[in-house]
C-alpha cells in the first residue's frame, strides 16, 4: 500500500519507524529455552527526545504487572521509550512489578534515561515467573541494534500466536508540515471488546497538545479496538500506546 493515497492521507513504509525521530529493534533474548533464535522476543522503541505520550489499558479485573508500571510512569503525560517482550506475559506474579520497573531500569541505563521515561509491556504465558536475566543481559545489544529501519524486527518480538506482522503508517499534513504516524500490533486469539486483546505501540512526529492526544486515542480506541472480537476472551495485558515527539516541526496542536 506503499504511497496510496486517501482522503487527507497516504500510506507509506517504515511502521514504527516511519516518524522522524523515532529508531527500533528487536533481538531475541531467549526467554523460552529451546526457543527459535530466528524468533525475536524483545523489541524496543526510543524517540530521540521526550515526547507527549498517552495510553488505554485493558478492562479486565486482573490486570498485568506491566500495566501498573506503565500507568504510573505516565501520570505526567511524557515518555521516550518502549520496552516490551513476549513468551512471557510476567502477569499473576508475586514479583511481576518487581520484574517490569527492572526492565525499564535496563533500557533506562541503556538509552541514557529515566527509568520514569519508559513504557513496559509483556504479552504471553500467564502464571509463570518472568525469567529477567535474559532480558538484562540481551537490552545493551537491543539498544544498540535501534535503527531507522529497526521495525521489523521489532514487531517479530511481539508476535507470539500471530500469523503475520501487523504494522501501519500513514504521512498526512498538520500545520503546513508533513507528519507521519505509524504503529505496530500484536493480538491473535484470546480476541475480544475492550482493548480486543491487543498491544498496540503508536508513534508519530506530529506536534499535540496531551489532552487532545488522549482525547484522540480514546476515539479512535472506542470505534476499533474496542469493536473487534475472535472468541469471546478478553486478556490482563491489554494496551495501546502513543508517542509525539513533535519532530515534524508543525505548530503544536491545541485545538479540535
Amino acid at each position: 500500500m506503499k504511497n496510496k493515497k486517501f482522503k487527507g492521507f497516504a500510506f507509506v513504509e517504515g511502521g514504527v519507524c516511519a516518524a522522524q525521530g523515532f529508531k527500533a529493534g528487536g533481538i531475541h533474548a531467549g526467554l523460552k529455552p529451546g526457543s527459535d533464535p530466528n524468533k525475536n522476543d524483545l523489541a524496543m522503541i526510543c524517540s530521540v527526545k521526550p515526547c507527549t505520550a498517552a495510553a488505554m489499558y485493558t478492562t479486565n479485573k486482573v490486570q498485568g504487572a506491566p500495566i501498573a508500571v506503565t500507568r504510573r510512569h505516565l501520570r505526567d503525560g511524557m515518555a521516550q521509550a518502549v520496552i516490551v517482550n513476549s513468551v512471557n506475559a510476567n502477569t499473576c506474579n508475586a514479583d511481576g512489578e518487581e520484574k517490569a520497573k527492572q526492565m525499564c531500569e535496563f533500557a533506562a541505563k541503556a538509552l541514557d534515561l529515566n527509568p520514569e521515561d519508559i513504557i513496559v509491556a509483556s504479552t504471553g504465558v500467564i502464571g509463570q515467573p518472568l525469567p529477567i536475566e535474559p532480558i538484562e543481559k540481551a537490552v545493551p545489544a537491543l539498544a544498540q541494534s535501534l535503527s531507522e529501519n529497526g521495525n521489523a524486527a521489532a514487531v517479530n518480538a511481539i508476535m507470539t500466536t500471530d500469523t503475520v506482522p501487523k504494522e501501519v503508517a500513514v504521512e498526512f499534513t498538520a500545520g503546513g508540515k508533513t507528519c507521519r504516524l505509524g504503529g505496530m500490533l500484536k493480538g491473535s486469539g484470546m480476541i475480544h471488546p475492550n482493548m480486543a486483546t491487543t498491544l498496540t505501540f503508536l508513534t508519530t512526529d506530529c506536534a499535540i497538545d496531551h489532552d487532545l492526544l488522549v482525547q484522540a486515542l480514546r476515539e479512535v480506541v472506542f470505534i476499533t479496538l474496542n469493536r473487534v472480537s475472535v472468541d469471546g476472551d478478553t486478556s490482563t495485558n491489554d494496551m495501546v500506546c502513543i508517542l509525539a515527539n513533535g519532530e515534524s516541526g508543525n505548530e503544536k496542536i491545541t485545538a479540535e
